[in-house]
């Protein structure tokens, strides 16, 4: 569950629904300056920070407002010009703050994306790609979102979805979405909402609109498309790791290298397992 409270700290809260990380002043410890996504994560903290920042000075000229508005609202404002300047300034002051925390709650989300876009590129140049499904390449090449598809992100949606009660929300409070499992929590593997968007644009996944968006979340389910998809994906994954066993173990073999000598039985020591 998300420890962190929206209403006193949104730029952490949004941090830990999107990323995760419940300490969002931790993002970049992982990597080492100059690396791309140690410059990502610290954009992501700097936004975070700013955005509670604002918050906090909304939340004070709020509360400053009110004790203007306290004796307009009892029948007690005696009209004089000093009284109006208050009241005409406290409002400017609000417009503005709330104007400046609209901004930094845009950039914090676009720095979370930017960074979570980094880190799938960083995932897809070290693992093996795994092709979920085909689609039509005039339909599909060249998107913006490609990355949200990209290695294994699409299987692990789809298995997500498939294990049942995987859901789709929208905060009420800032409009950002994030996905929970059955027990309300975030998935475990995590499943990014940009992969279920992709797929539910893709018709691979659908989302139930009779629910609420907001509460309890509209749940995802595979079309017959998702289906037939799910079931290639996981054909595909063994068949790529035989190839790779095969490949490896021609590699080995050839002229001249003569295959090992098996241990005589009860010789051999018992191999050492890792735990």
């Amino acid at each position: 569950m998300n420890a962190q409270n929206a209403t006193e700290r949104p730029g952490a809260d949004l941090v830990t629904e999107l990323l995760g990380v419940e300490n969002f002043w931790m993002l970049n410890i992982p990597y080492r300056p100059g690396e791309p996504l140690y410059g990502a994560a610290t954009r992501v903290i700097g936004a975070a920070h700013e955005l509670n920042e604002v918050h906090g000075q909304v939340a004070r000229a709020a509360q400053a407002a009110l004790e203007i508005l306290g004796p307009v609202s009892r029948g007690e404002f005696n009209g004089s010009a000093p009284s109006y300047v208050r009241l005409r300034s406290s409002v400017r002051q609000i417009g503005r703050l709330v104007s400046q925390q609209n901004e930094s709650y845009e950039q914090l989300n676009e720095s979370i994306f930017a960074y979570r876009q980094l880190i799938s590129e960083s995932n897809s140049s070290q693992v093996t790609h795994v092709k979920a499904h085909e689609l039509d390449n005039d339909h599909g090449a060249g998107r913006d979102d490609d990355w949200a598809v990209s290695g294994d992100l699409s299987l692990g949606a789809l298995e997500a979805v498939e294990a049942g009660e995987l859901r789709f929300h929208q905060s009420a409070v800032y409009g950002y979405i994030y996905l929970s499992d059955g027990q309300g929590q975030r998935p475990n593997p995590e499943v990014w909402p940009e992969t279920v968007q992709r797929l539910v644009t893709d018709g691979l996944l659908v989302r139930d609109t009779s629910e609420g968006l907001y509460r309890p979340g509209q749940l995802l389910s595979l079309t017959p498309l998702g289906e037939v998809a799910l079931r290639d994906a996981r054909t595909a994954t063994p068949r790529v790791s035989a190839a790779l066993s095969r490949s490896g173990a021609t590699a080995i073999s050839g002229p001249g290298v003569e295959p090992a000598a098996a241990p005589a039985t009860g010789m051999a020591p018992k191999p050492f397992r890792s735990r």
